[in-house]
């Protein structure tokens, strides 16, 4: 069974990780969403939702970071690979090790086309991969966006008397997408936008670099959880932190089509965009600022020379030293 549906080419592989892992962050985010509102906030609170969309991005990570076409998150060594003897040896591998936690983190669990376009513009993604990783995140999102209406129809029904809405008393439009508040002008909300997905960009990519401190293997989903907890905390009033344009406009195009309608696009000024653009730029923005002023200052993977090598050339010096001072007794 498992030789004849295995799926043997990797960006296939990469593609169902990215689709799963986009469907588990909309499933568990937009369903503390929905549960909060569908309650009117008698199940869920703002908390709620903060601590359902990191944990929802701790548990996409987990479910697709270790299945892309690189190595999972820590080190491509194969198990029961012998530690050689040499010193210098040690030391590559050290450095072999430590490059490849960095190229495996970056190779999968993305479930954000601004996370996946950072790493294709650091060289950590190739090119090609880039639309199968969108397209599947998009897909993973709608998908988990129609799992959560399907989960709570009864309860939609019931708080909308039938009529779905995006404005209102009774409006659950942003269930699934983001619309800004009253307050917010479009220069502002694109802001908003760029500097949350550059700080999770940038952040993310200081978790999972081998030359920073980093975060130790198998605890860096974890840890990227946290950055949506803090960003949550601290960046949620204006438009509730999308930072992720599969999450979404995969989720806005469902209602579009779920019983929403067009209205889903024009509300706000049209402001659908800005949560699809902004956070592509944020992106860029974050791994280009971590790449100036943190990965490009990182000591240069030298090995030290053994132990050994050391003494033998102490040695030369003293014979030519001895030598130096013979010739010149000698020519005097």
């Amino acid at each position: 069974m498992r030789k004849r549906c295995a799926i043997k080419h990797g960006i296939f592989k990469e593609f169902l990780a990215e689709f799963l892992g986009t469907f588990v962050l909309v499933l568990f985010g937009c369903g503390s969403v929905a549960q909060t509102v569908l309650s009117r906030n008698t199940l869920g609170e703002p908390l709620t939702v903060h601590i359902g969309f990191s944990v929802g991005l701790m548990m996409a990570a987990y479910v697709a970071g270790g299945c892309q076409g690189a190595a999972s998150l820590g080190s491509n060594i194969t198990p029961g690979t012998k530690c050689p003897a040499n010193p210098i040896d040690q030391r590559l591998l050290s450095v072999t090790q430590a490059r490849a936690q960095t190229q495996a983190a970056s190779s999968g669990g993305h479930v954000n086309p601004a996370v996946s376009l950072a790493m294709v513009i650091l060289g950590k993604l190739k090119i090609w991969k880039f639309p199968f990783y969108v397209i599947a995140q998009f897909l993973g999102a709608f998908a988990g966006a129609a799992a959560v209406f399907g989960l709570y129809y009864d309860a939609f029904m019931d708080f909308t008397s039938g009529i779905l809405s995006v404005t209102g008393i009774n409006a659950t439009g942003h269930i699934f997408a983001s619309y800004p508040a009253r307050h917010l002008s479009v220069l502002g909300g694109f802001i908003d936008q760029v500097v949350g997905t550059g700080m999770l960009v940038l952040c993310i990519l200081a978790i999972v670099d081998g030359g920073n401190i980093g975060a130790p293997k198998g605890v860096e989903p974890l840890a990227i959880g946290l950055i949506i907890m803090a960003i949550g905390v601290s960046m949620g009033l204006n438009c509730g932190y999308p930072l992720n344009p599969a999450r979404d406009l995969g989720p806005r195009l469902f209602t579009a089509v779920a019983g929403w309608g067009m209205e889903v696009f024009s509300t706000a000024d049209y402001w659908w965009w800005i949560p699809v653009a902004g956070p592509m730029v944020g992106g860029v923005v974050g791994a280009v600022l971590y790449y100036l002023l943190i990965e490009l200052h990182h000591p240069r993977d030298e090995p030290e020379k053994p132990r050994e090598e050391e003494e033998d050339e102490e040695d030369e010096d003293e014979d030519s030293s001895l030598k130096d001072k013979y010739e010149m007794i000698t020519m005097s």
